[in-house]
């Protein structure tokens, strides 16, 4: 990673404990005081974990480079609507657009496989790779897998939707699964135990998603998993993308369930991939997002809509797999 990114996340924390620093010693209101002394202190850690964790980009051993085990650098980020009917369907739309905008900042390239959209904006699925592209990270720890893996769970949202007219505060729920996309010899599928279909792409693309079915969908038939590509003009490219989809759904399903191979997956998890635990909330009348495994709050929600999560994810990187 370009440690400018971070260098600039560190600079606007610093300007921002200055700006609350002179709040402090102007104010006469002591419960402004202590606000502004509380916001200094969460500043400060945030600040903290991004130098220690710039710092230590050059500082891994040699055992942990030559560690045995996998190493996965790109990822597969699958993003659904949950509970609360539209509203839901907009905070799906908000997550994706977060995770778009921040690996625009990090320079990784993202590319939707398939995308549901309902109505006024919202979505009800979206599954999107993104990947380093050209710029390969400098070490194992800035990939995008790396750094989004603990993105998998449940996320909840609390505010008063556009439509609700009384400012009656609604909860809604998204889930994302985070998969790692992995090497063809990571794991064997047989030809056998594919059903490949091919329709017609919806959603952009002018008038050629109307005359071609270069959209392909992969069903795993022992499993009942489901994957589909619509993304690209080629039937042939979307059915290689759609096949990398499905091999990092089928590995994350083996190692959920300490499975040896795709033969020992019980059909009937398929959605573990999806888990249930309530991670995060995002509470906007409070101004506030919450991780509730590190029971840690960060301020300032507009500016993690637009993609300002480095601090957050680096937070996280001590959570066990």
């Amino acid at each position: 990673m370009d440690n400018s990114y971070i260098q600039t996340q560190i600079q606007d924390i610093e300007n921002k404990i200055i700006e609350t620093d002179l709040l402090v010693k102007s104010s006469n209101d002591e419960t402004i005081k202590q606000m502004a002394i509380e916001e200094i202190q969460r500043l400060t850690a945030q600040k903290d974990t991004l130098l220690q964790y710039a710092n230590s980009d050059n500082g891994k051993s040699q055992d942990e480079e030559t560690s045995s085990s996998p190493v996965f650098g790109d990822c597969i980020m699958e993003i659904r609507a949950g509970a609360g009917g539209n509203e839901a369907g907009l905070f799906a739309s908000d997550l994706y657009t977060i995770y778009k905008r921040f690996s625009e900042k990090m320079n990784w390239k993202v590319s939707v496989l398939s995308k549901n959209e309902g109505g006024i904006g919202n979505i009800k699925e979206v599954v999107f790779e993104i990947s380093t592209g050209e710029s390969k990270p400098s070490d194992t720890e800035n990939t995008p897998y790396s750094l989004l893996k603990n993105e998998s769970g449940t996320h909840r949202v609390q505010r008063v939707p556009s439509t609700e007219s009384s400012g009656r505060i609604h909860t809604s729920t998204a889930t994302i699964a985070v998969l790692p996309i992995v090497e063809k010899t990571e794991i064997t599928i047989r030809p056998e135990d594919l059903r490949i279909d091919t329709f017609r792409a919806s959603g952009a693309g002018g008038q050629h998603v109307n005359k071609t079915e270069s959209a392909i969908r992969i069903t795993h038939l022992p499993t009942g998993v489901v994957v589909q590509c619509q993304d690209e003009r080629s039937q042939h490219k979307n059915k290689e993308r759609a096949m990398s989809a499905l091999q990092s759904k089928l590995f994350t399903m083996m190692k959920d369930q300490n499975a040896k191979n795709i033969d020992d997956i019980r059909s009937n998890q398929v959605g573990s991939a999806e888990r249930s635990e309530k991670i995060r909330t995002y509470n906007f009348p409070q101004d506030r997002l919450t991780d509730h495994r590190i029971k840690q709050s960060w301020h300032n929600l507009e500016k993690i809509l637009m993609g300002e999560i480095l601090a957050i994810l680096i937070s996280l990187q001590g959570l066990e797999e």
